[in-house]
């Protein structure tokens, strides 16, 4: 099975680790931060580079984070995080990915992330760390070099 891509191709059948069809990103924004306005940019920018965005809403659990992209099958979960929570949302999301045998799910996110944050959060196991100034054809790069690759 194909899927029509937003430029008219065909997404092909298999992604780099032998999955079929688009890469799925679950993109998140946890806790109780208000401002959803990066995260469906992100999300639309991804979508319009053909996977399969399920955008979760705001103030989700990092249970429920987890659980729709277990449930989603996803690739990667993307969080959005502007609260100033993000060592501790990060950190609980990678722990319930890996309690739950799902650490091949890849976390990246973005936000107001301090640099001195950054290299603490990578070695805890997220992915990529965006910060205010990445354009959504960094990000959108970025995922098709390190999710998964599309198949075309």
């Amino acid at each position: 099975m194909s899927v029509a891509r937003h430029d008219g191709a065909q997404a092909g059948n298999q992604g780099a680790a032998g999955r079929s069809g688009p890469i799925r990103v679950v993109v998140a924004k946890p806790g109780l931060d208000g401002h959803d306005r990066g995260a469906k940019v992100i999300a639309r920018a991804l979508r319009d580079a053909g996977m399969e965005v399920i955008y979760t809403g705001l103030h989700q659990t990092p249970e429920q984070i987890v659980d729709t992209a277990i449930q989603e099958d996803a690739d990667a979960i993307g969080l959005s995080i502007l609260s100033g929570a993000h060592n501790t949302l990060f950190a609980k999301v990678i722990a319930l990915l890996e309690e739950r045998d799902a650490a091949d799910i890849k976390v990246f996110g973005g936000g107001i992330i301090p640099e001195a944050d950054i290299p603490p959060l990578k070695a805890q196991g997220v992915a990529e760390i965006f910060t205010p100034g990445a354009t959504t054809a960094s990000i959108v790069e970025w995922v098709n070099a390190n999710v998964r690759s599309l198949a075309v």
